[in-house]
């Protein structure tokens, strides 16, 4: 795959944050769960549990000075199907692999059924639509692509190790359109560790509950 035939079919991506969260991202970035542990100095048996292990609920952290932030939950992860579906990693590997990772959803039909997951769908969620073309003109060097929701073992979960991230000029993008068709041809953007400067791409920002937009934090 090339990157303008990323930026041509995907122009947009998007990412769902706890709600309240856009003040933090436009100063801090997004930042990866790893990224994030680094910058409030979450070391040991709490940082094992965070980055190492399977996060059922949310997991709020604080620091003195970079105040308070809520780490997602890994609920549609389980990990007995995960244990079955990994080729190559154990859990613990698959676990720090993603939380190295921001993670971009490249359709908004992706997050659309995020929202209204049975999970999500009655909490308020910061919505993000992020230019593509601008986030890759700075950090395309970090990012890989995935053709699978990596983060979800429910409902026959595909295999999954190390390979499923892929570099774009490594991605088989036309064999995946030919079998999936052009929406899910692509599932995820990841950016390794994080992207500081989120705002510069930022395009929209909304507060969402299921299938209702109850307001725009962010419109340039």
């Amino acid at each position: 795959m090339t990157t303008d035939q990323l930026t041509s079919n995907y122009p947009r991506l998007y990412h769902m944050a706890n709600a309240g969260m856009w003040p933090s991202l436009r100063e801090k970035g997004l930042l990866s769960t790893t990224a994030l542990l680094d910058l409030f100095e979450v070391e040991g048996d709490e940082r094992f549990r965070i980055e190492s292990c399977h996060r059922p609920m949310c997991i709020p952290i604080q620091h003195p000075r970079h105040g308070a932030v809520v780490i997602r939950d890994q609920a549609p992860m389980r990990e007995g199907a995960l244990e079955k579906c990994l080729v190559g990693v154990t859990p613990r590997q698959w676990y720090e692999l993603l939380n190295r990772r921001v993670f971009l959803w490249v359709t908004e039909h992706r997050v659309k059924g995020l929202l209204g997951a049975k999970l999500y769908r009655d909490h308020e969620h910061t919505v993000l639509t992020i230019d593509t073309a601008s986030l890759l003109a700075v950090h395309r060097e970090h990012v890989t692509l995935s053709p699978i929701n990596s983060g979800n073992t429910l409902y026959n979960p595909p295999k999954r190790g190390a390979f499923t991230f892929q570099p774009i000029e490594q991605y088989p993008f036309e064999e995946r359109r030919r079998k999936r068709g052009l929406s899910d041809a692509v599932v995820e953007l990841a950016v390794d560790h994080s992207v500081p400067d989120l705002a510069r791409h930022v395009l929209l920002v909304e507060r969402r509950q299921g299938e209702q937009i109850l307001e725009i934090l962010y419109s340039p």
